[in-house]
């Protein structure tokens, strides 16, 4: 139990650069429905690791599709980190979005 405690202590207490800063994504529903984009912006100085989450609903009751990417991004710069289809049924919301960048 000690040694629980002691890891999430040791977490908790990680700079944000071991973390990953957050940085805004835009998850958008293309033309369709069937298709969503992901991009987003690095706003650190340094090419970064970034991996975007963005989570949609269908109309189909509990069906949440959720599209994660990850690529690394220069600095400053926005780029589609990627395009993907549903697999079925047309998406119709975004529920959340999220994304963070770190050093490689």
């Amino acid at each position: 139990m000690r040694r629980q405690i002691f890891a999430i202590a040791l977490l908790l207490s990680l700079p944000c650069a071991a973390r990953g800063e957050s940085v805004s994504v835009k998850c958008t529903i293309l033309p369709g429905e069937e298709t969503a984009s992901v991009s987003l912006t690095n706003p650190l100085a340094y090419t970064a690791s970034c991996q975007a989450n963005c989570k949609f609903t269908t109309p189909v009751y509990d069906d949440n599709p959720q599209i994660i990417c990850a690529k690394l991004v220069p600095a400053g710069k926005r780029v589609e980190m990627c395009i993907l289809k549903a697999a079925g049924n047309k998406l119709t919301k975004l529920v959340s979005g999220t994304a963070d960048c770190k050093k490689p």
